[in-house]
């Protein structure tokens, strides 16, 4: 139905002489786990992802975009409510949303955004402290996909020096896995223990951010400012006796101002990126500390190789209970390698090791296009680790990926 209707308004548009583009996939994602885990005893997820993305130019200075997305699954992490969701606050990820909704306004080297839209920060691929309009969805938390938030962006470029300025009035959180599925970590001692979920609190205000960014002779640098809340979440827990005994749990967010700094400088052998940020917060179940990377890619032939650390240093520890997949992989030695068999096939590898050797991850992948509109993907995650660790946790989530995806 979509697909019709983006066809009868791009033949409409082309009449008048005015730019419209679409595009979209229909995929299915098939995750098999050999072993159960203790609050989750299920070992087959099945999720199928319709979407469509169009932009229209009707100026030279004006684009609009948006993206909707269409979601079903086997395991009760998707809502079945048959409702358009403009916001990706809830608890499950909606059965129907709007990813993307947004009008962008160019004039010289001024460029205005506004609506739903993606903002992306920082220079390093693994693991990117100072992306604060960054949420994720963490239903599954090593396969997680970003989401939009409502804001807007005015950016100004003159000459090697852009500036980055964000206003986002409607607080969009991260979404965590949901506590009766296998991707929780809940502790051991709280098996068999009934929980109630009682949500989340959210801010009452939005987040405001700056960043500068300067290309120079052989370098890259930026600085940046975040002011306003986490979008990872803190937890409240307690008993509650009715309608029976149970522990409750519920989400709040902590406020956060970060200072961050990234840079890139290309030598002969490899391209060495670093970023860093250092976050204070006056709440007081929440941690101040300093997250950074130092990475260096390098590109040969067929190959790329990527590779570096992830490092933490708590300035002041008062955190009580949280989800910061962040946090849980710092102190960690971090890589990834793709291959290019050819035009049509690829295989990568990814890992992640904590330098105390008590959680790891790594991953494979092998992905071919069948055509000029179907690609499959195979992929194996490991998990291993001691239960106190964040991968660790996770040790019996190993996995086996299997997805079909038909763009068009």
């Amino acid at each position: 139905m979509l697909r019709r209707a983006a066809l009868l308004l791009c033949c409409v548009l082309a009449a008048r002489g005015q730019s419209f583009t679409h595009r979209g996939f229909f995929e299915t994602r098939n995750s098999l786990y050999p072993q159960t885990a203790a609050n989750d005893s299920g070992r087959a997820v099945s999720e199928k992802l319709l979407r469509w993305e169009a932009s229209w130019k009707p100026r030279p200075w004006l684009q609009l975009n948006a993206a909707f997305d269409a979601r079903f699954d086997s395991h009760r992490q998707f809502e079945r409510a048959l409702r358009l969701d403009f916001a990706d606050r809830g608890l499950q990820r909606p059965a129907l949303s709007a990813r993307r909704l947004s009008a962008i306004v160019h004039k010289g080297g001024l460029t205005l955004e506004a609506g739903r839209q993606f903002i992306r920060w920082g220079k390093a691929d693994i693991l990117n402290p100072t992306d604060r309009f960054a949420p994720k969805d963490f239903l599954n938390v090593i396969n997680s996909d970003f989401l939009g938030v409502t804001a807007l962006r005015a950016t100004y470029e003159r000459g090697g020096d852009t500036f980055d300025a964000v206003w986002q009035p409607v607080f969009t959180p991260s979404r965590g896995p949901l506590l009766n599925q296998r991707w929780v970590g809940l502790p051991p001692e709280m098996s068999g223990i009934p929980i109630t979920d009682l949500g989340s609190r959210f801010p009452g205000r939005g987040n405001l951010g700056a960043r500068w960014n300067h290309i120079g002779g052989g370098y890259e640098l930026s600085l940046s400012l975040f002011d306003g809340f986490n979008h990872l979440p803190l937890f409240d827990a307690g008993l509650r006796l009715a309608p029976r005994p149970s522990v409750a749990i519920q989400r709040y967010f902590a406020r956060m101002r970060m200072y961050g700094a990234d840079a890139a400088v290309p030598l002969r052998w490899f391209t060495l990126k670093g970023e860093t940020a250092w976050f204070t917060s006056s709440t007081r179940t929440a941690d101040e500390y300093a997250l950074y990377v130092i990475q260096a890619e390098r590109q040969h032939g067929e190959w790329v190789f990527t590779g570096g650390y992830a490092g933490e240093a708590v300035t002041k520890n008062r955190l009580q209970a949280g989800f910061a997949p962040d946090r849980g992989l710092a102190r960690s030695f971090l890589g990834r390698a793709s291959y290019n068999l050819d035009a049509n096939r690829t295989v990568a590898f990814e890992t992640a090791v904590r330098q105390d050797a008590r959680g790891m991850y790594l991953k494979t992948e092998y992905s071919q296009a069948l055509g000029a509109h179907l690609r499959f993907t195979g992929a194996f995650t490991l998990l291993r680790g001691q239960q106190d660790d964040f991968l660790g946790q996770y040790n019996r989530n190993s996995n086996f990926q299997l997805v079909l995806r038909y763009s068009f």
